[in-house]
């Protein structure tokens, strides 16, 4: 019987009979779709693939720290983006006090 490496919401690789629905890079932590052309354009060219992870569905990507994909879920990355901007913006703030004083 085949078997499929997944990751865990923990980041940690278990078997699964079977396959991911999403594939992610690890360097950057980006998750998306099996088929996004961004990520096939860069397998196409030997990169990518040594870091490449895959999770069986999304609630597992989000869970291990993964981002959506700029270019196959672009709706889904403008609102990771949107929900990252008061995190990006405190710690803008907090960096400007620091170099204040």
């Amino acid at each position: 019987m085949k078997t499929y490496t997944l990751l865990d919401k923990d980041r940690r690789p278990y078997h699964s009979p079977t396959p991911g629905t999403l594939g992610g890079y690890r360097r950057s932590k980006i998750y998306g779709r099996l088929d996004c052309p961004s990520a096939l354009r860069s397998i196409a060219k030997g990169q990518y693939v040594q870091h490449r992870v895959f999770f069986a569905d999304e609630e597992h990507a989000i869970a291990a720290g993964y981002r959506p994909c700029g270019s196959c879920l672009r709706p889904k990355y403008r609102q990771w983006l949107a929900d990252s901007e008061p995190q990006k913006a405190t710690s803008d703030t907090e960096r400007e006090l620091h170099n204040d004083g």
